[in-house]
């Protein structure tokens, strides 16, 4: 696959050219919202096997080799050159596929209100084959150790169907909030505890739940090890029926990190205890706050670094974002919230006011400008393809064992396009 940068002046005939494509499979594969109004900067995957490259001044056919993971006898055998030939700036170069390594990927949905919403059960049936597992978001731990069941609907056919594990994803929220009481209940309560134990078990075996994950947040400091001790004695259970268990975890990037979201959770130990761990590195721009990227590379891998010292890379899974924000300026703090968009939907943003899509390098993420009808200025922060790539060449480097999304519903086909192109996906 290529990603290709819209320029001042270029149309997708034009583009499509380039590449030895057609117009209507770009705009096929990208699910394009603006066919016929591109946007400066707009990030679009190209459908091709393998890449071209523009040589740029001071590459040679070492270097370029070299960047792609290529001899350049091979490359240049690829490309009927002689392995000695001076390059160009401007020669198009062919880079061919690479070789693809096994990763892992989970995505959570969550159905809200009293009914599944068609277009989200019509998102997990087409995300279904990019995914190892599939996560109803949530079972709701309640005081006396029962649960609280998720809308699932057709959520286990669809897994069923395209082989995908199911993960009951339990939780200690209450009233829409993760509750710290909650925890400490069902962490220092025996009683309560082996009842829910018992519940998840049943549950589990009634809807063929694979993967039992806990995702307890803003525990007590105080219930730290408790977890932890909860979390060997389930381990024990589930494996007697042959079941995985994971847990959710806040982006820390020290042992010690103070903070509510923080402290209850114990890297070293879940990394011991679990069979894998989906990291939360996300939502550094939120909702109630200014607006920033998302997901910024440099914080997500400060994050993740730390956490390959102090448990195996293969049983970390990155969290990844399917969505950006657009705030309404000036941001004012306990103001207006921002509001949730899908890269589909900040690129129509950006086309229908006609302004142009930043890149930030250090973050690796585009964002934009624009100016509603009513003469407010608003940022949108949000993911496309470069972005996405950047977080898969991450994956790769650290040699995680792969990515989760937080969360289905909010379209963005390039995400599945280039997953696909990067890795093949594990079914279990």
């Amino acid at each position: 696959m290529q990603i290709h940068i819209v320029q001042q002046g270029q149309s997708l005939y034009g583009i499509a050219q380039a590449y030895n494509t057609t117009v209507n499979e770009i705009v096929r594969t990208n699910e394009l919202p603006n066919p016929n109004n591109l946007v400066i900067g707009q990030a679009i995957v190209i459908p091709i096997k393998g890449r071209f490259y523009w040589v740029q001044p001071g590459d040679s056919l070492f270097s370029i080799a070299q960047r792609y993971g290529y001899s350049a006898a091979e490359l240049a055998r690829v490309n009927n050159l002689n392995v000695n030939q001076p390059l160009s700036p401007g020669f198009r170069l062919y880079i061919p596929e690479g070789q693809k390594r096994s990763v892992e990927s989970n995505a959570y949905i969550e159905p809200r209100g009293t009914s599944v919403a068609a277009n989200l059960e019509q998102a997990a049936r087409e995300a279904a084959p990019y995914l190892t597992y599939l996560g109803p978001f949530s079972f709701q731990i309640q005081r006396d150790g029962s649960l609280k069941e998720p809308l699932l609907n057709n959520f286990p056919e669809i897994a069923r169907q395209n082989g995908v594990t199911l993960m009951m994803a339990i939780t200690n929220l209450e009233n829409d909030q993760f509750s710290d009481e909650l925890g400490r209940i069902v962490l220092t309560n025996m009683d309560i505890q082996n009842k829910l134990l018992d519940n998840i078990v049943r549950t589990a075996k009634k809807y063929g739940f694979r993967d039992i994950h806990f995702d307890m947040e803003y525990l007590r400091p105080q219930d730290r090890e408790a977890y932890n001790q909860f979390l060997r004695k389930a381990k024990a259970r589930f494996s007697q029926e042959g079941w995985l268990l994971s847990t959710a975890l806040a982006p820390k990037t020290s042992a010690d990190q103070k903070g509510k979201w923080y402290e209850g959770h114990d890297y070293k130990a879940h990394g011991q205890i679990v069979d894998f761990v989906v990291i939360m590195t996300y939502e550094w721009g939120y909702s109630a706050g200014p607006p920033l990227a998302v997901s910024p590379i440099g914080p997500v891998r400060e994050v993740l670094e730390y956490a390959i010292s102090e448990m195996p890379s293969r049983k970390i899974m990155m969290g990844q974002n399917l969505y950006g924000y657009d705030w309404t300026l000036p941001f004012v703090a306990g103001g207006q919230y921002a509001k949730a968009v899908s890269p589909q939907q900040a690129i129509q943003l950006a086309s229908t006011n006609n302004v142009p899509i930043r890149y930030d390098q250090e973050a690796q993420a585009p964002h934009f400008n624009y100016t509603d009808a009513a003469g407010k200025e608003h940022k949108v922060w949000f993911e496309d393809a470069r972005s996405i790539q950047a977080k898969f060449d991450l994956i790769k480097k650290l040699d995680l064992r792969g990515i989760s999304y937080w969360k289905l519903g909010l379209a963005f086909p390039q995400n599945w396009l280039l997953l696909a192109d990067n890795f093949e996906i594990e079914k279990k």
